[in-house]
C-alpha cells in the first residue's frame, strides 16, 4: 500500500509537468523528450529494415501511393517532417508504428486489406499513432510501472527508455499500445483517411477481414491490444458522419486517390 501511494503521488508530480493532450484532447503522461523517442524509432526501424526483406515492385509503389495521399492532406506542421513508409516481406499481416514518422506494412495485409480504401484505414491508423505519440506515452506509463522510484532516473537518461522502446525481439513494438490507444486510433485514423479523400466505411469492413482472417482464434499479433470487433464497429460507426463530411470534403478540393487494386 505504501509503495503504491508513494508511486501514485509521484505520478501526480511529474504528471503535472510532463502532461500533454492528444489530438482528440485526451490527458496523457508523456515524460520522454520527444527527440530521444524519435531517436530510438529510427534506431528501431534501422534493425528492422536490415533483417527483412522490402517488397518492391508493385507492392510498394501501392501503399506509397496511399500514404501520400494521406501525408499530403496533414495539416501543416503536425506530425514529423518526413514520413518514411514501408513495404516487406511477411506473410502475416502485421503493421506497426515507430516514433519518428516510420510505418512498416508486410505484404500479407494485402490479403486482409481488400483495396486502397481498406489500405488507408490500416496507414491511418498507424500514422495516428505517431502522431498522438503513443509510444511516448506508453513508455512513461511503463517506466513508472516498472521502476516506481527509480523513475526519475529515466527521464534523465535513455538506457532505461532503450530498454522499454528500443528494438528487442518486436523492433519498436516490445510495448504493445493499450486498448485505449487502439482505440484513439482507430478515431484519429478514420479522420486522417477521410480527410484524403478515402472512403471511411471501408474502416469496418477492414477490422471485420482481420476478425475473419483470424477465423475464430488468436487475432493476429498486432491486433491483440486492439477492441474487439463489436466495439470498434459501434466507435466508427460513432465517428462515420464525420468522417464521411470530410471525405466528400477532400473531394470537393480535388483530393480523389486512384491508387489502382494490388491486383492491377
Amino acid at each position: 500500500m505504501m509503495r503504491k501511494t508513494v508511486l501514485s503521488a509521484l505520478t501526480l508530480s511529474l504528471g503535472l509537468s510532463a502532461c500533454t493532450t492528444s489530438p482528440l484532447g485526451r490527458s496523457q503522461l508523456s515524460l520522454f523528450d520527444s527527440s530521444e523517442i524519435d531517436q530510438q524509432g529510427q534506431k528501431a526501424f534501422e534493425e528492422y529494415r536490415q533483417s527483412h526483406k522490402q517488397a518492391t515492385g508493385r507492392d510498394g509503389q501501392y501503399v506509397s501511393c496511399i500514404a501520400n495521399a494521406i501525408i499530403d492532406t496533414l495539416p501543416e506542421g503536425q506530425g514529423p517532417s518526413k514520413w518514411t513508409v514501408g513495404v516487406y516481406q511477411d506473410d502475416e499481416p502485421n503493421a506497426f508504428a515507430l516514433p519518428g514518422g516510420y510505418v512498416v506494412i508486410n505484404t500479407g495485409l494485402m490479403s486482409v486489406a481488400k483495396n486502397q480504401d481498406q489500405i488507408a484505414t490500416v496507414v491511418g491508423h498507424e500514422m495516428a499513432h505517431v502522431l498522438a505519440n503513443h509510444a511516448n506515452e506508453r513508455t512513461s506509463t511503463q517506466s513508472l510501472t516498472s521502476t516506481g522510484l527509480g523513475v526519475v532516473q529515466s527521464v534523465t537518461g535513455n538506457n532505461m527508455l532503450a530498454q522499454l522502446l528500443g528494438a528487442g525481439a518486436q523492433y519498436g513494438v516490445l510495448l504493445p499500445y493499450s486498448r485505449r490507444q487502439e482505440s484513439e486510433a482507430d478515431l484519429l485514423g478514420l479522420d486522417l483517411m477521410a480527410r484524403a479523400g478515402f472512403d471511411p466505411k471501408a474502416s469496418i469492413a477492414l477490422w471485420q477481414n482481420m476478425a475473419s482472417a483470424a477465423g475464430g482464434g488468436k487475432p493476429p499479433e498486432w491486433a491483440s491490444t486492439h477492441p474487439n470487433d463489436g466495439e470498434r464497429s459501434k466507435a466508427l460507426e460513432g465517428r462515420m458522419q464525420s468522417a464521411v463530411k470530410l471525405s466528400e470534403q477532400a473531394h470537393a478540393a480535388g483530393h480523389t486517390p486512384s491508387c489502382g487494386s494490388i491486383n492491377s
